[in-house]
């Protein structure tokens, strides 16, 4: 099985450069370690601590929000893609 996690510009550093990464996992939260298994320091940054994520990062398979579904125990299938983006404030 393969999904696309897409790497926001701010964590590319962490996946030597990769702006795409072909994965494997049932949900997010496995996405998330079968990346942070090959790219050391991600898994921290993005997930300081199981079951949570940074509170200015967000997560998406196939453009919908996992915080509306089930979050990181969202499921995931071959051909999804898992965004991370992160949150903009301003004014």
């Amino acid at each position: 099985m393969s999904v696309t996690l897409r790497v926001p510009t701010v964590l590319r550093k962490l996946t030597a450069g990769q702006d795409e990464i072909e994965t494997g996992g049932t949900t997010v939260a496995q996405v998330l370690e079968e990346v942070g298994g090959r790219y050391n320091g991600f898994l921290e940054r993005v997930r300081p601590e199981p079951g949570g994520v940074q509170p200015f990062l967000n997560l998406f398979v196939n453009g919908e929000d996992v915080r509306f579904a089930q979050g990181l125990a969202t499921p995931v299938s071959d051909g999804d893609e898992v965004s991370i983006i992160p949150s903009i404030a301003g004014g």
